[in-house]
């Protein structure tokens, strides 16, 4: 397909779009808040907060998958990137019903659907090792 071909000369997935970019990163925001809170929440200590920011940062940072993103540090089999996602989400979702309110939790939880919702197509070609042909 010449999408996937110019998506690919590029280093983008040829299946992302905006709304799932978007949603993906409000996803990974939403871990990176909540989650550490969440850590020194339910600890009583207050300086996990950091490796925890540092652990939920550099996860999706460092490992990616060939052809889904501009830059790949290490590069991660398609079905990995997808855990590692789903990882996020969880995280987002339970850390927020840990130490946020309902609205805002339910809010969470609605742009995680959307998420897995628009990024779908992306998540079936990551699901099958993301091949760019």
């Amino acid at each position: 397909m010449p999408h996937e071909e110019a998506a690919s000369e590029v280093g983008v997935s040829p299946y992302d779009t905006a709304a799932s970019a978007v949603t993906r990163f409000l996803v990974e925001v939403a871990a990176w808040v909540a989650g550490p809170w969440a850590a020194a929440s339910l600890t009583g200590r207050e300086w996990l907060a950091v490796p925890v920011l540092v652990v939920l940062v550099a996860i999706p940072a460092t490992f990616s998958t060939m052809g889904d993103k501009k830059s790949v540090v290490v590069a991660t089999p398609g079905p990995t990137r997808i855990v590692i996602e789903l990882f996020l989400l969880a995280v987002a979702v339970a850390a927020a019903a840990i130490v946020w309110p309902t609205p805002l939790v339910v809010g969470v939880a609605i742009i995680g659907i959307v998420m897995l919702v628009t990024g779908a197509d992306r998540y079936r070609w990551l699901a099958k090792g993301a091949p760019l042909s």
